[in-house]
């Protein structure tokens, strides 16, 4: 199996399955002497890890990681990244793999069983191995490496739609994140969403949502034209997430419906002495403009597709060719978008970093910004 890897200068490739003894990853391209701890790195896994409320699959992982290189204590004491590739593990200690012993020769609907069997003549029924999300805890221990590679940056994601239910966003409160199990930035369409998930969860069903993620304090020019945009390399590590069906930048589709005069970031000069660059006057590019960061917040956000093991029985059909008709068992959640945004704040961070190291490879630290003094 190849494409386990993404990332030009730093690059992550993860491992492991689902129902296997560990998964993890191993970050390339990481500058030296960072300051980092596992501590540093746990904080965000925990953000991520499962069974923490009724709304996520009760699977109890506690998701420890461990280094195993790339970092060392220096001579005050400090442990550092090396600038050797570091590899992060984090053990599996809940798997349940006779949950799955029923569907081992059918295929779930809107799972990737089918063509995964298809591709390769071999799959890992066991909660779907490497397709499972349970992969996506080594891209969140990347995304922590990745922070320290851009402590400038500030990333921040927020679940802002559920189904139908879509937030009031003259309710905003970012801190209101951290403070609900739903990481919901609007206090009043978090409580209505529990009732509303609580159904989903009760009926054996699940549903989609819409989560945003924001990335503050990108400066101007990170991203390159063309074949390296960083729009569209945004893009792709957020689709590459798992139930993940559509990603937006910016206004996204609803530029569609923009007139050239409505959508138009339009420019002013910077008003103190510390701003030399434009003030602009609106965001509907999403902090990108031909491929390249313009200085705004870099704005994404991306449709999750509803869980597609639920305990109403889907028609399909087995290896063999014969029909059947499937119930799934075991542990899931009722709506994947809950877990989603520590994940999509990970992608995003690595991205950056790339971004940063490409940028500064190919400019140099000493490049003079326009308008700087």
């Amino acid at each position: 199996m190849s494409h386990n890897t993404f990332g030009h200068l730093f690059r992550v490739t993860t491992f492991g399955e689902s129902h296997g003894p560990a998964l993890g990853c191993v970050v390339d391209g990481c500058p030296s002497r960072l300051p980092i701890e596992a501590a540093e790195i746990q904080q965000f896994l925990d953000l991520r890890r499962p069974g923490q409320s009724r709304f996520t699959t009760q699977r109890q992982e506690p998701d420890q990681v461990k280094i195993l290189s790339g970092v060392m204590t220096d001579e005050t004491g400090v442990q550092r990244t090396t600038g050797a590739p570091i590899a992060l593990m984090i053990e599996n200690t809940d798997q349940r793999s006779k949950d799955y012993g029923e569907i081992k020769d059918s295929y779930r609907p809107g799972h990737a069983d089918y063509v995964y069997d298809a591709k390769y003549g071999i799959r890992d029924y066991r909660g779907g191995g490497r397709s499972s999300a349970r992969e996506t805890a080594a891209r969140v221990a990347a995304g922590a490496i990745a922070r320290k590679v851009i402590p400038g940056v500030t990333i921040r994601a927020a679940l802002i739609q559920i189904g139908p239910k879509k937030i009031d966003r003259s309710r905003w409160d970012w801190e209101e994140v951290s403070r609900n199990q739903l990481f919901c930035p609007d206090a009043v369409a978090a409580v209505e969403w529990a009732d509303y998930l609580d159904d989903i969860r009760k009926a054996g069903s699940s549903i989609g949502a819409v989560l945003e993620v924001v990335a503050d304090g990108v400066p101007a020019g990170w991203g390159a034209p063309i074949y390296g945009k960083l729009d569209a390399e945004l893009a792709a590590a957020l689709m590459s997430i798992n139930a993940v069906k559509g990603v937006e930048i910016g206004d996204g589709f609803a530029s569609a419906e923009l007139t050239g005069e409505e959508n138009a970031d339009e420019m002013r000069a910077g008003q103190d002495s510390s701003n030399f660059g434009p003030v602009f006057l609106a965001n509907h590019a999403g902090g990108v403009l031909g491929g390249i960061s313009t200085g705004q917040p870099v704005v994404a956000r991306f449709a999750v597709k509803p869980t597609s093991s639920i305990l109403t029985p889907r028609r399909s059909v087995d290896r063999y060719g014969a029909e059947v008709d499937l119930r799934t068992k075991g542990r899931h959640d009722p709506c994947v978008g809950v877990r989603a945004a520590p994940i999509a704040e990970a992608m995003v961070a690595c991205v950056l970093a790339d971004a940063f190291l490409r940028h500064r490879g190919q400019q140099g630290e000493g490049f003079s910004w326009p308008f700087e003094k």
